[in-house]
């Protein structure tokens, strides 16, 4: 991670909001500047073997220019308190638009066959027979609903199956002998619960 520049003193970062909200742009920039330890600081917890550090530090640079644009001087706090929160925020919304699109593209992976020997998907519970081209509203729509069904529906035991059989909410996908071994039950028995717990989606649909 490349070395940033030392935080402003007290002094020093009330001197350069000041020229800021007297329309300074200098000013902004040197703000921004000197507080980019702290999100090199904030970045270092969402960092993993899948995520880029470079791309970490654009994302919380963000919430770092929108906390210096909404920073209000007359409040007792310091910019930096304030910068982490946003810095922070700024993060977690990444994080939760990357579960969001993992579960998104999860519903399309094939989970088995149909009896033509065709392969199916998640998805293909919500779809209407006499459809062939779901709009994208409704398709968001009934994604929902599964999720929604899979919390009403299903037991605990059948929602833990499903979960992590086609790894939603941000879960990775094993296999009915991983899920086996992980709950100590045998692949079988995983099979026939994973199979009632479709079959309660389906029919739900």
């Amino acid at each position: 991670m490349k070395t940033f520049e030392k935080p402003l003193s007290e002094e020093e970062e009330k001197l350069y909001l000041q020229k800021y909200k007297e329309g300074d742009l200098e000013a902004k920039n040197i703000l921004i500047e000197k507080n980019m330890r702290l999100v090199a600081h904030m970045v270092k917890k969402y960092v993993t073997n899948d995520r880029n550090i470079e791309d970490l530090l654009s994302v919380g640079t963000i919430g770092l220019i929108k906390a210096v644009n909404t920073f209000d001087s007359t409040k007792s706090c310091r910019l930096a308190t304030y910068a982490a929160k946003c810095i922070d925020n700024e993060l977690l919304m990444m994080l939760r638009s990357e579960k969001r699109k993992a579960r998104e593209v999860s519903i399309y992976e094939p989970i088995g066959t149909d009896k033509e020997g065709n392969e199916i998907s998640l998805i293909e519970i919500v779809k209407a027979d006499d459809v062939d081209v779901v709009e994208e509203y409704v398709l968001r729509q009934n994604i929902s609903k599964v999720f929604q069904f899979i919390d009403e529906l299903l037991t605990e035991r059948e929602r833990e199956i499903i979960i992590l059989r086609y790894g939603l909410y941000g879960h990775d996908e094993i296999t009915q002998r991983e899920l086996a071994m992980k709950l100590n039950i045998s692949r079988s028995y995983v099979s026939r619960i994973e199979k009632k717990a479709l079959r309660k989606l389906r029919e739900k649909f």
